[in-house]
């Protein structure tokens, strides 16, 4: 007979204190943000409760990065509303069903990308053009839902049009619906300042929902009625709050394939699996650079279990998830210690639409685009211009080209010229096709320490053969240098990636050798070096 040991769960209690402290507190971050996501991506409210719901009770057992909270993100709201827009050809309905059939299609892609062990391509993609395509969205979000915190209807579809169009809805806002949104901007924008220990405890969203509820009953939201104010008159209703079926059963959707081998339809499962992958990936790895513990996700394994859940998510009618990078945030500053936390908070958003539906019914949808419009200014914000200056002019042309081809075009489009643009930028740093594409990596041992040498480029081409190259290092190994003596050139992509590596490796510490002889186009330490002539 086996001993007991009555000690043992009481050692583990902390644990699962401290995992459902901090999915109580994801829940209460995630539920106003699922429910504005989806609105925003064209899919009924309620679906993006759903996904957060698949993230967690079904995508953490199946062995998902520990830390990192699964759910729809704001990042993939362009690819969502633009494929209910395109498939539905007029008709939203339609176009929720046939995105839905996507999803599933995009989701099996992910499990093959998994299963093919192609996790890690997304960490090969500039950092500037990632961040030149979270902008562009960012922008895209804030000339769409500044106009429905205001309670105004535009007349503009494009981005650039929306936002061109908002002083005219701030002239023509609705006043009641804009004193919620503005109210909840405000709370938003300057929650950050106060400094108080219940400042720090309580998130922003849940206070906007604190202010936002009781004034949607004020103004009497759920009973369709006008009012006057100054002299003009105005309407609000049941419009203008969160909507959801009778019961959890009806929130269910199933895809619509009719349209699945339609060129739109490959269009978007392209963006929705590529897309998807490279922010859950990027996420996965900041997550791990956070972890107190400093524990290294698989990343493959991670995406299947993602993939998984995105194929659950899209077959009932939800929204595709991601490792959402901000939720995950709040994950560890909350003391999470495991995957229980995820599980957690996705049961407790469970409990909440089965057991108080009501209550999200009384949340007003100016609240909601309020939230995502301060997500939107946070990828938007000027300040990533500055960082991109400060890295580099190459860097500026990558994010702005980026940027703006998005606005111009699509998500696919946008990414896709700005690694073209980054090919010819390499280029004209010296570093010819051969070079790109055919370094060679070589692997000595001495003693505890494995230098790996490069002949050829030191760019985003040759850093997964270089990353693969680094965590195959034996475990006693002690220092990792790479020699960049005999390379033409350094790309930011490379020394950024290669600096994240170090929260991969506890057990070792990595150095950069042989940069001597090139050229830094800038002060910053991950700035592109060339060799000059």
């Amino acid at each position: 007979m086996s001993e007991v040991r009555p000690g043992a769960p009481l050692s583990a209690r902390p644990s699962l204190v401290a995992d459902l402290k901090s999915g109580f507190l994801v829940f209460l971050i995630a539920l106003p943000l699922c429910l504005g996501i989806a609105m925003a991506s064209g899919f009924p409210p309620v679906a993006g409760v759903m996904t957060a719901m698949v993230g967690g009770l079904i995508v953490s057992p199946l062995g998902s990065a520990p830390l990192t909270i699964k759910g729809p993100a704001a990042g993939l709201i362009v690819i969502a509303i633009g494929a209910v827009t395109e498939l539905g050809q007029g008709d939203m309905v339609a176009g929720y069903h046939r995105a839905c059939a996507v999803g599933v299609v995009a989701a099996a892609f992910q499990v093959a990308f998994a299963l093919l062990r192609l996790a890690t391509v997304g960490i090969a993609i500039s950092p500037s053009v990632v961040h030149g395509m979270l902008a562009a969205i960012g922008v895209i979000i804030v000339s769409k839902q500044t106009h429905v915190a205001l309670g105004a209807t535009p007349t503009a579809t494009t981005p650039l049009g929306l936002v061109a169009e908002i002083p005219h809805s701030v002239v023509h806002a609705n006043p009641e619906i804009a004193t919620i949104g503005l109210l909840s901007l405000a709370v938003l924008f300057g929650w950050g300042f106060l400094r108080s220990k219940f400042a720090k405890a309580i998130p922003a969203p849940l206070v906007v929902l604190a202010l936002a509820v009781p004034l949607g009953l004020w103004f009497d939201l759920p009973h369709a009625h006008a009012y006057e104010f100054w002299r003009e008159k105005f309407e609000v209703g049941p419009q203008f709050l969160v909507r959801l079926p009778g019961s959890l059963l009806e929130v269910i959707a199933l895809p619509d394939f009719s349209q699945i081998l339609s060129g739109a339809s490959i269009k978007y499962i392209v963006m929705f699996a590529l897309v998807g992958t490279i922010e859950s990936t990027l996420s996965c790895l900041a997550v791990d650079g956070l972890d107190p513990k400093k524990r290294a996700s698989d990343l493959n394994r991670d995406l299947f279990a993602l993939g998984v859940g995105n194929l659950v998510a899209a077959a009932i009618g939800g929204l595709p998830m991601i490792s959402e990078i901000v939720r995950s945030k709040a994950n560890i500053d909350a003391g999470a210690q495991s995957a229980k936390s995820n599980f957690l908070h996705g049961a407790f958003l469970l409990a909440f639409v089965v057991l108080a539906p009501g209550l999200l019914q009384s949340i007003p949808l100016a609240a909601l685009a309020a939230m995502l419009v301060f997500t939107g200014t946070r990828l938007a914000s000027p300040r990533h211009f500055v960082h991109s200056l400060h890295i580099g002019l190459d860097q500026l042309v990558l994010f702005t080209v980026t940027l703006l081809v998005t606005l111009a075009t699509d998500l696919l489009v946008g990414v896709g010229v700005g690694l073209g643009v980054k090919l010819l930028l390499h280029f004209g740093h010296g570093a010819g096709w051969k070079q790109l594409f055919g370094t060679q990596v070589e692997c000595v041992r001495t003693g505890d320490e494995l230098r790996i040498a490069l002949h050829g480029a030191a760019a985003f081409t040759s850093l997964l053969a270089v990353r693969k190259a680094v965590l195959a290092a034996p475990a006693d190994v002690r220092r990792i240098v790479i020699d960049c003596g005999d390379v033409t050139m350094i790309d930011h992509t490379f020394l950024s990636r290669v600096d994240a590596m170090g929260a991969e490796l506890p057990h070792a510490t990595i150095e950069l050798a042989g940069m001597d002889g090139l050229h830094r186009m800038s002060g910053h330490p991950h700035a592109t070096r060339r060799r000059l002539a």
